[in-house]
């Protein structure tokens, strides 16, 4: 007798661990967005290379549990402001900024003039600070301040990639989820060019094996509008007062209907807060969630049970009155 894990529930530990507890070719979707290396609270241990090291561990474990022709979908975004120590420490030249009207032509001018002259001496000789003379000779340095500095982008796909050929998944497609702007992801001062954030990717991995390519999974007007689609234009969550990285339930359910069928298992090998699961519960679906933060298990488990019961009740009030049902709201169930 096997001491595998049971689907539909969700478990507290390490993904690196249990999903060596999950069936051998036993799921055929796992859908989920790993801790970013942003400087979340949950992240707080990590550096960058045991943040790879778990990633790569995941994704390897992937290759034993998911079914051959089976999905793994990793929802995650590019660091857009990743330390670099190795950096220079200059930033863009905001001319808005500029308290003093000296430029660095009139700087190269003066020293031209008087080719002798000390930073101080040109300060004088152009009445302004020795620090503005410093700033138009070199580049407007880095002094501090409240946002990072030395950051790039850095790109995480590349890594992803390699890890799933590395064991034999590989990349079947790519979907953009646009969002909302995520300003406080945007950790650079305003000197720059730099784009707010307002994309993530859905990198979308295949394991060898005969996949169903199923048209009656979504509608015709669901085909349209996003089956076919690569950029799907979903508001971000509104809150994120009980867990700080939700994704909206609609990119899970997108996912899940397109890449699973009824009665398929959905893995989540990140839970957090619960969405997969909900989705899956929603379209029929089997789920495992695996989350290593037990707060956010037992808020898992509460907000699928919140589905639970709101579906339940919903669906006996469109028995009993078909023409008039409408989903509970939060506040209908509190009461």
């Amino acid at each position: 007798m096997n001491n595998y894990i049971k689907a539909n529930d969700i478990y507290l530990g390490r993904s690196e661990e249990l999903m060596k507890q999950i069936a051998p070719d036993s799921i055929a979707l796992s859908f989920w967005s790993p801790p970013y290396f942003v400087g979340k609270e949950y992240e707080q241990n990590e550096t960058y290379n045991s943040w790879q090291e778990m990633l790569k561990t995941v994704i390897q474990l992937h290759a034993q549990v998911l079914k051959p022709g089976g999905f793994m979908v990793i929802n995650i975004a590019d660091i857009l402001a990743f330390k670099d120590d190795n950096m220079p420490r200059i930033q863009g030249m905001n001319i808005s900024n500029h308290k003093s009207p000296v430029t660095k032509d009139m700087v190269l001018k003066a020293k031209e003039k008087h080719p002798h002259y000390n930073r101080d001496q040109l300060a004088t000789y152009l009445g302004c600070s020795e620090q503005t003379i410093d700033r138009r000779l070199n580049g407007n340095n880095i002094r501090g301040g409240k946002h990072q500095t030395q950051t790039r982008v850095k790109l995480v796909g590349g890594s992803l990639e390699s890890y799933a050929y590395e064991c034999g998944l590989y990349l079947y497609d790519k979907r953009i989820w646009k969002k909302d702007p995520a300003w406080a992801n945007s950790r650079w001062t305003t000197n720059t060019l730099k784009a707010v954030s307002e994309t993530e990717d859905l990198y979308i991995f295949w394991k060898a094996g005969e996949y169903v390519v199923n048209r009656s999974r979504l509608s015709e007007q669901e085909w349209k509008d996003w089956g076919y689609r690569q950029i799907w234009d979903i508001q971000s969550v509104r809150k994120n007062d009980d867990h700080e990285a939700k994704f909206p339930e609609e990119l899970a359910r997108r996912v899940i209907k397109l890449l699973s069928d009824p009665h398929d298992t959905v893995l989540d090998p990140f839970m957090g807060s619960g969405t997969t699961a909900i989705a899956a519960y929603k379209e029929n679906r089997q789920y495992i969630g695996i989350e290593k933060e037990e707060k956010y298990v037992l808020l898992a488990k509460r907000n699928l049970k919140y589905a639970q019961i709101q579906t339940s009740l919903f669906d006996t009030l469109k028995i009993e009155n078909p023409h008039t049902a409408m989903p509970l709201s939060a506040a209908a169930f509190q009461s």
